[in-house]
């Protein structure tokens, strides 16, 4: 059996999936209808760079999506793999909505609705640049937790990324303040991130609260693929759980060092990585050693 894994925000590239547009009809066409749905011309900014609105959280996730998306499906297509070997999807925070999509748990369509809402919610959830986050790399989630609760920190973990990277939320004026505490903390280094807000914490709760309500509308479907959900990296088929779970998704950690202990937990052994860049398999390679991890991002991995 095969497990599937889908990348999130930070791993857009431009140009990516071009190379699918450029070969395989199916991706034409999918490119085409996400477009239709989400009425953003996803093609001209991801392929000509238009006006730079790649890295903004607004353009960004749907353009993400429609790459894994498309690439996904061109992959399946042309591997002629059978849904019946693929026991399990799941994805970085964004890439949790590609999973949905791509297991058939949702709608194309209503999972770019969805996700134009969610891109929206988040790059006005808070005041530009006055929130922010940092990567943290060299110690687990504990450590830096217990460094959070022992100084009083107004600070929060954001993602649980591996053994080794941990990234925080919070003010930018907060987050400046303690990198010096982190480092003599035995942190080995400390990167604050490009990123337009505080994701995954207290400062995203207006925004996630908004955004279950559209959720709460979403049909659906039941199928014998599993998701590992971000929120509580529990396995789930049913969906009412798996919506539960992505409610509560935005202002929480991202639990994926737990969610890929999950899954050598189950005894899976493959993993396919599905969309622009390879930044998941570094992260999965830190967490264990006992997959066989492909990633997929240009149609010279489809040989």
């Amino acid at each position: 059996m095969t497990s599937i894994v889908f990348p999130g925000q930070g791993s857009q590239t431009q140009g990516m999936a071009k190379d699918f547009y450029d070969n395989f009809k199916i991706s034409k066409l999918l490119f085409e209808e996400i477009e239709d749905y989400s009425e953003i011309q996803i093609r001209k900014i991801i392929f000509e760079n238009d006006e730079d609105k790649l890295n903004l959280t607004k353009y960004s996730q749907i353009c993400i999506f429609a790459c894994s998306y498309v690439i996904f499906n061109t992959y399946i297509i042309n591997k002629n793999m059978d849904f019946e070997n693929i026991n399990v999807m799941m994805g970085h925070s964004l890439g949790e909505y590609t999973a949905l999509a791509c297991s058939k748990k949702i709608s194309l369509k209503e999972c770019c609705l969805i996700l134009k809402t969610r891109g929206d919610l988040m790059n006005s959830a808070v005041t530009p640049n006055e929130t922010g986050m940092a990567a943290l790399i060299g110690k687990d989630c504990n450590y830096i937790n217990k460094i959070i609760k022992e100084n009083e920190l107004n600070l929060e973990i954001a993602n649980d990324n591996s053994p080794i990277q941990i990234v925080i939320s919070g003010t930018k004026k907060e987050i400046a303040k303690n990198k010096d505490l982190f480092l003599r903390n035995n942190i080995k280094k400390f990167v604050e991130l490009n990123v337009s807000a505080a994701f995954h914490s207290k400062f995203m709760n207006q925004a996630q609260e908004s955004l279950s309500k559209e959720i709460e509308k979403l049909n659906f479907f039941e199928n014998k693929i599993n998701i590992i959900s971000n929120y509580d990296a529990g396995i789930y088929s049913h969906t009412e759980k798996i919506k539960k779970n992505l409610q509560n998704q935005m202002a929480n950690k991202v639990n994926w060092t737990s969610s890929i202990k999950k899954l050598e937990e189950i005894g899976e052994k493959h993993i396919l990585e599905i969309g622009p860049n390879k930044v998941l398999s570094g992260l999965i390679n830190r967490i264990s050693k006992n997959f066989v991890i492909n990633s997929i991002n240009k149609i010279s991995d489809l040989e």
